[in-house]
């Protein structure tokens, strides 16, 4: 003979069904449903008459609307199926009937409360599961999207436990390092490839966190030597300290501004010897002048070493005399004038800043390129930019104006500033000049390189201040 009494564990699925169909029927058939439970049910006790009470029928519909209705409603509902389980449950004593009142309030009440807390806690479940899915597919799509990131990053990215080891590196890391095909850098120690990661761990330990760039050498498998830019970060997790890594080779970048600097100290440097060779000439021929008159005279042209004397100045004078020229064959770039000015912004516009002077630029958007290069014309800027701050620092006005003017075939870059002014600008682009806080060469190796480059520098007389107009030729398009 079979149990009458349902296990929980048949109850439970049928119970979940019951559910599941209550949560998906609406407000409107549920209600409807529940309406049609308390006629019938009532219908049946009112047949059946006062032998057999079918209050506990009542507990059905109660349980039915719990899923619409809010617990207040839950109450009122529970009590008037109570009072219909009395109503067709008589005659009784008074006694009797009050506490089968009481009970069946409470056994309706209860399994309305019990059964809308149940679908409630299943709502929140699903509501909470239906979360968790969204999460874990967003978890997914954004680790998918790092994981593409970092392989397809030209940068090295590593990650390094608290001994130095690496647990996670992409593909360009394994390149950097020159791991051979086949083989990673994963599970490997960084001190021999690039100790700047280990000391970074060494300094991590009992220290906060911290973010921070470096620059330092680095070495590869086969012995190789590069220049890594480093930006790396620490932090902790549950297995202890961790480090990431993202490792720029800056090897091409610095040949690249070594060799532009060589040949800008070459160009200077010839600049400088063209300047002095032409003041020795111009000495030689005073000099020269000079022993002339001396050899007219008797006691003079008979001594053996005033002879010598004149000898050197004839040797000096030839030296000086070699062909030198200032200038030399330098191949000209379109260079993107706009861009130069923007470098020049970010290196001079910090010093007047801290000076409480004020940096004004009257840039147009519209800038054609010019010929020349641009390690130059940033060099005769900021030579101009550094004059006019030196100008300026004992006034109470400290301004600096720089303007740009396009024409057809040239282009005028201008700087006015609020100093001084220049009290002899006839002697300005004079190399050697007395007065000057340096060489006296800076001018004169700016007009030069800008001449150099087919354009010119020269000075504008104005009434307050100084000006200075830089000339750039414009490349023309046949």
């Amino acid at each position: 003979m079979s149990n009458p009494v349902a296990s929980f564990e048949d109850f439970s699925p049928r119970a979940l069904r019951l559910v599941t169909w209550l949560q998906h029927a609406g407000r409107r058939r549920t209600l409807v449903l529940t309406l049609f439970l308390i006629l019938a049910t009532a219908t049946a006790d009112w047949r059946v008459g006062t032998e057999i009470s079918m209050g506990l029928l009542y507990i059905l519909p109660v349980m039915v609307a719990a899923a619409v209705l809010p617990p207040p409603i839950i109450v009122v509902l529970s009590g008037i199926c109570a009072t219909l389980g009395v109503v067709f449950y008589h005659p009784r004593p008074p006694m009797q009937t009050a506490l089968h009142f009481l009970f069946a309030l409470a056994a309706n009440l209860l399994a309305g409360l019990f059964m809308g807390a149940l679908i409630r806690n299943r709502q929140q479940a699903l509501q909470h599961i239906d979360q968790l899915s969204r999460e874990q597919i967003l978890r997914r799509v954004t680790e998918e999207q790092l994981r593409v990131l970092a392989e397809s990053s030209l940068a090295a990215i590593l990650t390094l436990d608290q001994d130095g080891v690496v647990i996670a590196a992409n593909g360009s890391a394994n390149t950097l390092f020159g791991v051979p095909a086949g083989q990673t850098v994963v599970g490997s120690e960084m001190d021999d490839a690039l100790p700047l990661l280990a000391e970074a761990l060494r300094m991590a330990r009992g220290a906060e966190p911290f973010q921070t760039a470096a620059q330092s050498r680095g070495r590869r498998r086969d012995g190789g030597i590069f220049l890594a830019n480093t930006w790396l970060s620490t932090y902790r997790t549950p297995e202890g300290l961790r480090l990431a890594a993202i490792i720029v080779d800056s090897s091409e970048e610095m040949r690249d501004r070594e060799e532009r600097h060589l040949r800008q100290v070459e160009m200077t440097n010839r600049v400088t010897l063209a300047a002095i060779t032409h003041e020795i000439r111009n000495f030689c021929s005073a000099m020269s002048l000079v022993y002339a008159s001396l050899k007219r005279m008797a006691e003079f042209a008979v001594d053996y070493r005033f002879q010598e004397l004149g000898n050197l100045i004839d040797g000096v004078g030839k030296i000086a005399a070699m062909k030198l020229d200032s200038t030399f064959d330098e191949f000209l770039e379109e260079v993107p004038l706009k861009q130069v000015l923007e470098d020049l912004r970010i290196i001079v516009e910090p010093d007047w800043n801290e000076m409480q002077g004020t940096l004004r630029w009257s840039v147009p958007e519209d800038i054609p390129v010019v010929l020349g290069q641009r390690h130059g014309l940033l060099q005769a800027f900021l030579n101009l930019a550094q004059n006019s701050r030196r100008a300026v620092t004992d006034c109470s006005v400290r301004e600096l104006e720089i303007e740009v003017f396009a024409a057809k075939s040239r282009v005028t870059v201008r700087f006015r500033d609020s100093g001084t002014g220049i009290a002899h600008p006839e002697t300005l682009f004079e190399p050697f000049k007395s007065g000057s806080l340096s060489s006296g060469m800076g001018l004169y190796i700016s007009r030069a390189i800008l001449r150099n480059y087919g354009g010119d520098l020269r000075f504008e007389p104005c009434e307050k201040g100084a000006s200075f107009a830089v000339e750039l030729e414009v490349p023309e398009y046949k």
